[in-house]
């Protein structure tokens, strides 16, 4: 009695002892396997948002020159194939919430844009020939849930620091997002 090849099914014993899928078969059976095993494309959808402060928390981002300041660092975002969804802050930290591309880690994201703004900013106003980002950065994840509530955030800076520190609300979000510390090295 002959068996039936069926591919991910165990052989019977009659079938295991005379029956050998043909050529033919076998690789038909692997070419489906590879087609269910693999997507053509690569689909994500990926939220971050970045905290971090200007060197030693130095107040030098005012009024006068931060709509440009955000404006460019949206710029770069974009130009590194992330999207900027809100940029914010205050003179002495910024917050930038991302849409971000598999391609690129969290940490060259924030080197693109701390890197590439300090440099901007340095030559754009002279009397910030000084200016520097701290080391360090924050970086969350944000559900898409949760955009709306962070660019509503982000844009009530302002309102949010009138009776609270920047290192008061970045030990909050580290707290509100389960990030271990240790508070001797939390800020330099």
């Amino acid at each position: 009695m002959g068996g039936v090849f069926v591919p991910g099914r165990v052989a019977t014993t009659e079938c295991s002892r005379g029956f050998q899928p043909t050529d033919e078969l076998v690789r038909i059976n692997a070419s489906r396997q590879r087609r269910l095993k693999s997507m053509a494309n690569t689909f994500s959808q990926i939220y971050l948002h970045f905290v971090f402060s200007t060197k030693d928390r130095q107040p030098f981002i005012d009024r006068e020159i931060e709509d440009r300041v955000w404006a460019y660092i949206g710029g770069i975002a974009r130009a590194h194939k992330s999207t900027a969804i809100q940029v914010g802050g205050l003179e002495d930290h910024i917050h930038v919430l991302t849409g971000s591309p598999t391609t690129l880690s969290p940490s060259e994201i924030a080197k693109y844009l701390k890197g590439d703004s300090s440099f901007w900013i340095r030559r754009e106003f002279p009397h910030l020939k000084d200016f520097a980002w701290q080391d360090g950065y924050g970086v969350f994840s944000v559900s898409k849930s949760g955009i709306a509530d962070v660019v509503d955030y982000i844009k009530r800076q302002r309102e949010h620091h009138k009776g609270r520190s920047y290192e008061q609300e970045f030990v909050g979000l580290l707290d509100r997002h389960g990030v271990e510390y240790d508070e001797r090295y939390l800020f330099g």
